[in-house]
């Protein structure tokens, strides 16, 4: 596969060729090496396309996390709590997890435990592919990579998608990077406030 658009909110991209070259080129390659024709497994059942062939996210997906687990990305989660009261959830955010927890409790009020999981961090940078339910793809751009960013875990996010050339040839319901590129610009350049790469992809 290759990388066919990028999109670099916040200067994301730039930051990498300076701060992170040798991450991006490890990008480039582990997608390079995702034989994207090799998973056209999963046999439509669809209204209109039975008995087609098309990509298999699941398949994809597991070969993605073998790439880049080579190159030593690994899964990684951001715990915090939450409460129902904003005033109390602006004060403790930037709080470590046990510290939030301890100051909500403080104030009188239930603290609930919630974690962010991001697929692949290395060297303060995030990935994300997005396969599946275009649902996920806004999660990831505006409230995930916004997680580990405000927790000063990651100094870029990476969202990675198909296509809509490459998405017509999925079942339906996955999203697609000029759609994902559509919410990002109807939202105005400073939002999300973290330092993005939006990158499509085909086979």
């Amino acid at each position: 596969m290759r990388i066919e658009k990028l999109y670099s909110h916040l200067n994301g991209h730039e930051w990498l060729l300076v701060h992170q070259h040798k991450v991006w080129k490890e990008i480039e390659a582990a997608i390079g090496k995702v034989d994207a024709n090799k998973y056209k497994t999963k046999i439509s059942e669809e209204k209109g396309m039975e008995g087609k062939h098309l990509f298999s996210p699941i398949e994809l997906n597991k070969r993605f996390t073998t790439e880049f687990r080579k190159m030593g990305w690994s899964e990684s989660r951001t715990s915090y709590w939450v409460t129902d009261e904003y005033d109390l959830i602006r004060k403790t955010l930037h709080l470590s997890a046990e510290d939030q927890k301890k100051e909500i409790e403080k104030a009188g009020h239930k603290a609930i435990f919630s974690f962010n999981q991001t697929d692949f961090v290395k060297n303060r940078v995030a990935i994300e592919i997005q396969l599946g339910k275009y649902s996920f793809i806004a999660y990831d751009l505006f409230v995930k990579h916004m997680a580990f960013y405000v927790r000063d875990a990651i100094d870029v996010g990476i969202e990675i998608l198909p296509m809509k050339s490459m998405q017509q040839e999925m079942s339906s319901g996955p999203g697609y990077y000029e759609g994902a590129l559509y919410d990002m610009a109807r939202q105005g350049r400073g939002v999300p406030a973290v330092p993005l790469v939006l990158a499509g992809v085909v086979p």
